[in-house]
């Protein structure tokens, strides 16, 4: 199978008067895919489906550590021109077990250009994980997440605008903001509906551009989609859900078809 190079730009028929979306590499308009433990042939079918849609994947929780297909998998994801991130629970484990400096020998022996930091699930003082943040950025385009994983946990928002700004400054490309891969934490309630006055108060300060909101429900997906347009950056998306995603993005659902069908006016 042929690989689809990064910045390759299969657009639909142009008979329909459709959201404009910018072209890979992106910096607006992310879908960010966790990858659970698929297969090589798994990333090839995704890839002919989809693969321009897809513009970073990431390799959910530790599951890079045991998986048998990892290098063989990375290849696959280099040959389509897709950027790699290993999971920020295996880089929280790391910083708990003193082992940073290991991990970074791991992911620079894996030609990684990536790297998240999150404390999701392991606390982590703010001023170190900027430290991390900002040395890491020496090497890497960081990712870092805010939110905890635990769903009773509430942070309060100025708190949620404190930390995006100050991992930012330190050097973070993007800050996702937590949802979990079930959609019921962080910038979400228990049953998965919107913390509407979090996100508020998060982009009256932070530009949406500058965040990867994890949506992984397709009713998660629709309500950014419709609160920020088709160019939202959205994270912790199923693969099997990125067709879906793309769709809703260009009004060719029904979820989205009021908002960006234009009639033929431009």
């Amino acid at each position: 199978m042929a690989p689809v190079p990064q910045g390759s730009d299969h657009r639909p028929a142009g008979f329909l008067d459709l959201p404009e979306r910018s072209r890979k590499p992106r910096q607006r308009g992310i879908t960010h895919v966790i990858d659970r433990g698929m297969s090589v042939a798994e990333v090839d079918g995704l890839m002919e489906i989809v693969g321009d849609s897809v513009d970073i994947v990431k390799l959910g929780w530790g599951t890079a550590l045991v998986s048998a297909n990892l290098k063989p998998k990375l290849k696959r994801y280099e040959a389509h021109g897709i950027p790699v991130v290993l999971g920020g629970t295996l880089t929280e484990v790391a910083i708990r077990q003193g082992q940073l400096d290991g991990l970074v020998a791991w992911l620079e022996e894996l030609g990684l250009g990536h790297v998240e930091v999150s404390d999701g699930t392991l606390a982590l003082e703010s001023g170190r994980k900027c430290e991390i943040i900002a040395s890491l950025a020496k090497k890497f385009t960081v990712f870092s997440e805010v939110g905890n994983k635990d769903a009773g946990y509430i942070m309060a928002p100025y708190r949620w605008v404190q930390q995006i700004e100050a991992e930012l400054s330190a050097g973070a490309t993007k800050v996702i903001t937590e949802a979990r891969e079930s959609g019921n934490a962080g910038i979400f309630r228990a049953d998965g509906e919107v913390r509407t006055g979090l996100i508020d108060e998060i982009v009256h300060v932070i530009d949406p551009d500058l965040l990867i909101f994890e949506a992984p429900r397709k009713e998660q997906q629709v309500w950014f989609l419709l609160q920020f347009g088709p160019e939202c950056n959205l994270g912790n998306i199923a693969p099997s859900d990125v067709l879906s995603l793309e769709t809703l993005r260009l009004g060719l659902r029904s979820e989205t078809v009021e908002r960006f069908a234009r009639n033929g006016r431009r």
